[in-house]
């Protein structure tokens, strides 16, 4: 069973960054993808980025060249930088993983408690 832990939301003026951080446990090995997904109310819960076991990331259109995804040395905790924000981009992150190698090929089976994104001026 693993146990993820999303931190850094905030508040931000469009254009500005915030940096989100997961932190995993529980999973005795590497064999899992985990990324981040996002929702706002009334909304379904939207992907925005996941990282493969072999470390290769896969971005949204919409986020594509703005955001970026990396895990560090130890494998547990996953990041999300994000630049050029925009008001669009206001909703909660969740962090979320599953066993194998991609993420969009079947149900995500652990989430985190999501973490509130807010872009206004």
């Amino acid at each position: 069973q693993m146990q993820l832990m999303e931190s850094g939301g905030g508040s931000v003026q469009p254009g500005g960054s915030l940096r989100l951080a997961c932190a995993a446990s529980g999973f005795s090995n590497n064999n899992y993808c985990i990324g981040w997904w996002r929702q706002t109310p009334g909304k379904e819960r939207e992907w925005v980025a996941y990282i493969r076991p072999d470390l290769f990331a896969r971005y949204a259109d919409f986020v594509r060249g703005r955001f970026t995804a990396s895990r560090d040395s130890t494998r547990r905790s996953l990041f999300l930088q994000m630049n050029s924000l925009k008001t669009e981009d206001t909703a909660t992150y969740y962090c979320g993983a599953r066993g194998g190698w991609d993420c969009l090929s079947g149900r995500i089976q652990w989430w985190g408690q999501g973490t509130p994104v807010t872009v206004s001026s």
